[in-house]
């Protein structure tokens, strides 16, 4: 089964209730971890949480089988959230689906984020045909669609956005569902709010809790590593680590640039120019007009054949980010730094 990724900003789509594998995939990585935790919310007994990575299905892809059969150490049930790249996980899920049908009993729920992945992919046309898997592909958001997956979190949290409270929040996360969702429950923990007790919330209270804008904050940082400015990083890498900027925050803001350029690139294709798409197309692939004079800069600093080794990269560190939380900051330091380099030649 196929679902759209505008069903998950509106809530979770009936599919995913009939599915007991599901496969996020395509450019937004952020969309995709994001519907992933939509569906683990709504599993009537979510148990104990296995993470695997690409890395260790490639290399033993009856392991995927082995841990959705296992049973939690208390006894609880489970599921399977596995993080990988292209189609790593094929031979792991193909093996998963013949050992069930061959009679291996009941698994667990598994959920694979898959990055630099598509609806297209060989694990994707495994899984197509199958009643009880789920496939969505993510594309990168645009304002209006996080504007309104802001106003949806909002409204079940208790809170009331007024203006263009809404657009404020998505551009602070920049773009990102996971850190827009961050900003509203610290919003709404900072108003004492709920569904019984609804408050309104007003630019000045969130600019008391709020993540600096991505203007302020990652902007500059993004700019300068994939502009391959090198005169310009150590002073960024400094003020990354005075401001505090978040290593994985920030490293989603590079790949959701690196996911436009992508996005852009494919649109334009071998002849067309930049300075061509009028302002509708702009607007489609999230090109805002003070970040014109940067994008085309890194659109000529990342040809296709460049942006294909760089997306696997990110998606490489971010899992290594998440797997070494307290040297992510000195992780992410070193690959922007080779990541400008790159960029540079």
């Amino acid at each position: 089964m196929k679902a759209k990724h505008s069903e998950f900003a509106r809530g979770l789509p009936r599919s995913a209730t009939q599915a007991s594998i599901f496969f996020f995939c395509g450019p937004d990585e952020a969309g995709a971890s994001a519907a992933a935790n939509k569906v683990i919310a709504a599993l009537p007994d979510a148990g104990e949480r296995i993470e695997l990575s690409g890395g260790d299905l490639k290399r033993d892809p009856a392991l995927l089988g082995d841990e959705a059969r296992s049973g939690s150490l208390f006894g609880d049930k489970r599921h399977i959230l596995a993080r990988v790249t292209g189609d790593e996980a094929h031979d792991a899920l193909k093996a998963l689906i013949e050992t069930g049908d061959a009679g291996a009993g009941d698994a667990a729920p598994v959920l694979v984020v898959a990055t630099s992945a598509t609806d297209k992919s060989r694990t994707a046309k495994l899984l197509e045909k199958r009643p009880d898997a789920l496939i969505t592909m993510f594309y990168p958001p645009d304002l209006p669609s996080v504007a309104g997956a802001v106003r949806a979190m909002a409204d079940a949290a208790g809170l009331r956005l007024g203006g263009d409270m809404a657009e404020r929040i998505a551009r602070a996360a920049g773009l990102d569902v996971r850190l827009a969702q961050s900003e509203v429950d610290k919003l709404a923990l900072y108003l004492d709010a709920s569904l019984q007790t609804p408050k309104t919330a007003t630019p000045q209270e969130y600019a008391e809790i709020g993540a600096p804008t991505e203007d302020d904050g990652f902007g500059p940082v993004v700019n300068t590593v994939l502009g391959g400015e090198l005169g310009r990083l150590p002073g960024e890498l400094k003020r990354m680590k005075e401001l505090g900027l978040n290593p994985v925050g920030l490293l989603l803001a590079i790949e959701r640039r690196a996911a436009q350029l992508t996005q852009i690139t494919a649109k334009l294709g071998t002849r067309g120019s930049f300075d061509n798409l009028g302002k509708g197309e702009k607007a489609q692939l999230g090109i805002f007009w003070k970040e014109e004079r940067e994008i085309r800069q890194q659109l000529n600093r990342w040809p296709r054949a460049k942006l294909d080794r760089l997306i696997p990269r990110l998606t490489a560190l971010h899992q290594s980010l998440l797997a070494n939380s307290q040297a992510a900051e000195l992780l992410l330091a070193q690959d922007l730094s080779q990541i400008a380099r790159f960029a540079a030649k």
